[in-house]
Protein backbone atom coordinates (compact mmCIF):
# COMPACT_ATOMS: atom_id res chain seq x y z
CA UNK A 1 0.00 0.00 0.00
CA UNK A 2 1.29 3.25 -1.16
CA UNK A 3 1.28 6.25 1.79
CA UNK A 4 1.41 9.08 -1.19
CA UNK A 5 4.74 10.29 0.39
CA UNK A 6 7.31 11.70 -1.79
CA UNK A 7 10.84 11.53 -1.73
CA UNK A 8 12.63 15.25 -1.62
CA UNK A 9 15.03 16.08 -4.05
CA UNK A 10 17.97 16.42 -1.60
CA UNK A 11 17.63 12.75 -0.11
CA UNK A 12 18.21 11.57 -4.13
CA UNK A 13 20.71 13.97 -4.31
CA UNK A 14 22.93 12.45 -1.44
CA UNK A 15 22.17 8.47 -2.31
CA UNK A 16 23.80 9.71 -6.09
CA UNK A 17 26.49 11.10 -4.27
CA UNK A 18 27.07 8.11 -2.11
CA UNK A 19 26.63 5.58 -4.62
CA UNK A 20 29.42 7.32 -7.52
CA UNK A 21 32.22 6.92 -6.33
CA UNK A 22 34.15 8.85 -8.81
CA UNK A 23 38.10 9.66 -8.54
CA UNK A 24 38.02 13.12 -5.76
CA UNK A 25 40.36 14.70 -4.36
CA UNK A 26 40.94 13.78 -0.87
CA UNK A 27 39.25 16.97 0.86
CA UNK A 28 36.28 15.89 -1.76
CA UNK A 29 36.10 11.79 -0.53
CA UNK A 30 36.64 13.22 2.93
CA UNK A 31 33.04 15.29 2.51
CA UNK A 32 31.35 12.10 1.14
CA UNK A 33 29.13 10.70 3.28
CA UNK A 34 29.78 7.08 5.02
CA UNK A 35 25.80 7.06 6.52
CA UNK A 36 22.89 9.07 7.11
CA UNK A 37 19.64 8.51 8.22
CA UNK A 38 16.44 10.09 6.06
CA UNK A 39 12.85 10.66 8.39
CA UNK A 40 9.61 11.83 7.58
CA UNK A 41 9.31 15.98 7.40
CA UNK A 42 6.97 17.35 10.16
CA UNK A 43 3.37 17.19 7.80
CA UNK A 44 4.45 13.50 6.96
CA UNK A 45 4.48 13.91 3.41
CA UNK A 46 8.08 14.22 2.72
CA UNK A 47 10.97 12.00 3.34
CA UNK A 48 13.68 14.54 4.17
CA UNK A 49 17.31 13.90 5.16
CA UNK A 50 17.50 14.18 8.74
CA UNK A 51 19.58 17.03 10.06
CA UNK A 52 22.82 16.23 11.90
CA UNK A 53 22.24 12.53 11.67
CA UNK A 54 24.87 11.85 9.60
CA UNK A 55 29.12 10.23 9.11
CA UNK A 56 31.34 11.95 6.78
CA UNK A 57 34.47 9.38 5.80
CA UNK A 58 36.81 12.48 6.83
CA UNK A 59 35.21 12.20 10.20
CA UNK A 60 36.50 8.63 10.83
CA UNK A 61 39.84 8.60 12.84
CA UNK A 62 39.21 12.05 13.83
CA UNK A 63 35.88 12.12 15.80
CA UNK A 64 34.91 8.66 15.18
CA UNK A 65 36.74 5.93 15.88
CA UNK A 66 34.00 3.09 14.65
CA UNK A 67 31.84 4.21 11.88
CA UNK A 68 29.39 1.42 12.30
CA UNK A 69 28.97 1.95 15.93
CA UNK A 70 28.54 5.43 15.34
CA UNK A 71 26.04 4.92 12.98
CA UNK A 72 23.86 2.47 15.49
CA UNK A 73 24.06 5.44 17.94
CA UNK A 74 22.36 7.95 15.46
CA UNK A 75 19.33 5.72 15.17
CA UNK A 76 16.62 7.22 17.71
CA UNK A 77 15.23 4.28 20.12
CA UNK A 78 11.53 4.96 19.55
CA UNK A 79 10.83 5.96 16.33
CA UNK A 80 11.48 4.74 12.48
CA UNK A 81 14.40 6.16 10.04
CA UNK A 82 15.40 5.17 6.43
CA UNK A 83 18.96 4.91 6.54
CA UNK A 84 21.90 4.70 3.95
CA UNK A 85 25.19 3.07 4.97
CA UNK A 86 28.12 2.63 3.03
CA UNK A 87 30.02 -1.06 4.00
CA UNK A 88 33.41 -1.32 4.07
CA UNK A 89 33.89 -4.71 4.46
CA UNK A 90 36.85 -7.95 3.35
CA UNK A 91 35.81 -11.16 2.33
CA UNK A 92 38.52 -13.68 2.03
CA UNK A 93 39.14 -12.94 -1.97
CA UNK A 94 38.57 -8.90 -2.34
CA UNK A 95 37.61 -5.55 -0.22
CA UNK A 96 34.31 -4.29 -1.16
CA UNK A 97 32.18 -1.47 -0.58
CA UNK A 98 28.53 -1.66 -0.59
CA UNK A 99 25.42 0.46 0.19
CA UNK A 100 22.55 -0.93 2.50
CA UNK A 101 19.37 0.37 2.73
CA UNK A 102 18.07 0.12 6.21
CA UNK A 103 14.59 0.30 7.30
CA UNK A 104 14.92 1.11 10.99
CA UNK A 105 11.36 0.07 13.00
CA UNK A 106 12.37 -0.01 16.57
CA UNK A 107 9.30 -2.33 18.58
CA UNK A 108 8.67 0.14 20.91
CA UNK A 109 7.97 2.99 17.98
CA UNK A 110 4.48 4.20 17.69
CA UNK A 111 2.52 1.87 15.76
CA UNK A 112 1.36 4.89 13.62
CA UNK A 113 4.60 5.77 12.76
CA UNK A 114 5.64 2.44 11.77
CA UNK A 115 2.81 2.07 9.50
CA UNK A 116 3.53 5.17 7.49
CA UNK A 117 7.19 4.33 6.97
CA UNK A 118 6.35 0.75 6.17
CA UNK A 119 3.76 1.85 3.52
CA UNK A 120 5.87 4.21 2.22
CA UNK A 121 9.20 2.36 2.29
CA UNK A 122 8.93 1.62 -1.62
CA UNK A 123 8.99 5.45 -2.49
CA UNK A 124 12.29 5.79 -1.34
CA UNK A 125 13.66 2.24 -2.18
CA UNK A 126 12.56 2.97 -6.17
CA UNK A 127 14.62 6.29 -5.85
CA UNK A 128 17.86 4.08 -5.02
CA UNK A 129 18.45 2.67 -7.46
CA UNK A 130 21.06 -0.30 -7.97
CA UNK A 131 21.08 -1.05 -3.85
CA UNK A 132 22.12 -4.45 -3.09
CA UNK A 133 21.21 -4.94 0.20
CA UNK A 134 18.29 -4.06 2.63
CA UNK A 135 17.74 -4.47 5.76
CA UNK A 136 14.94 -4.37 7.84
CA UNK A 137 15.86 -3.95 11.53
CA UNK A 138 13.11 -3.93 14.52
CA UNK A 139 15.72 -3.16 17.68
CA UNK A 140 19.04 -2.52 18.69
CA UNK A 141 19.52 -6.89 19.17
CA UNK A 142 19.54 -6.93 15.26
CA UNK A 143 22.14 -4.58 14.74
CA UNK A 144 24.23 -4.01 17.20
CA UNK A 145 26.80 -6.43 16.21
CA UNK A 146 28.73 -6.26 13.22
CA UNK A 147 28.49 -9.71 12.30
CA UNK A 148 24.35 -9.18 11.91
CA UNK A 149 25.58 -6.40 9.16
CA UNK A 150 28.30 -8.92 7.66
CA UNK A 151 26.06 -11.39 7.38
CA UNK A 152 23.75 -9.27 4.94
CA UNK A 153 26.88 -8.40 3.01
CA UNK A 154 27.76 -12.08 2.32
CA UNK A 155 27.26 -14.41 4.73
CA UNK A 156 30.71 -16.26 6.40
CA UNK A 157 32.33 -15.02 3.40
CA UNK A 158 33.01 -11.56 5.08
CA UNK A 159 36.06 -11.72 7.16
CA UNK A 160 36.34 -7.66 8.73
CA UNK A 161 34.04 -5.00 8.54
CA UNK A 162 35.05 -1.56 8.57
CA UNK A 163 38.75 -2.96 8.81
CA UNK A 164 37.78 -4.99 12.09
CA UNK A 165 37.97 -8.57 11.72
CA UNK A 166 34.54 -10.06 12.97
Amino acid sequence: MASGVTVNDEVIRVFNDMKVRKSSSQDEVKKRKKAVLFCLSEDKKKIIVEEGKQILVGDIGETVEDPYACFVKLLPPNDCRYGLYDATYETKESKKEDLVFIFWAPENAPLKSKMIYASSKDAIKKKFTGIKHEWQVNGLDDIQDRAALAEKLGGNVVVSLEGKPL
